[in-house]
Order: structure tokens, then sequence, then C-alpha cells
């Protein structure tokens, strides 16, 4: 599976726990709480002011694909 920016956060990190990293290297160190799990990556990424396109590259990367 490719993530997307479409993603819940919370899937992503069932799926591929090694992506908890670089959800932290930016910020989101709220990835804990019942909020975040349930955001699309796009939407921490507004609310936390990160580039969505990069943390995707990357997420896929770490992943893969």
């Amino acid at each position: 599976m490719e993530i997307t920016k479409n993603d819940i956060i919370g899937d992503v990190l069932d799926n591929y726990p090694e992506t908890a990293e670089l959800f932290l290297s930016i910020g989101m160190h709220c990835l804990g709480c019942p909020a975040s799990r349930g955001e699309t990556i796009e939407e921490a990424c507004m609310v936390h002011g990160a580039d969505v396109n990069a943390l995707i590259a990357s997420l896929n990367e770490k992943i893969g694909k």
C-alpha cells in the first residue's frame, strides 16, 4: 500500500509502526492521542505547519514504496 495524504495516521502507524519516527521528527508528538490517530496526514500537516508532500515522500521511502 502506498501512503497518501488522505490516509489516517492511526492506520499508517498500525500497518507501518516504523514510520512513527518520521511523524515525531516534524513535531507530531501526540501520536497516541485519539484525535491525532483519526486525522489524515494532510490534516495533521496543516495543524503542525509541515510540508505534506515531503512527509508523504519520506513515509513511502521508509516503507519501500
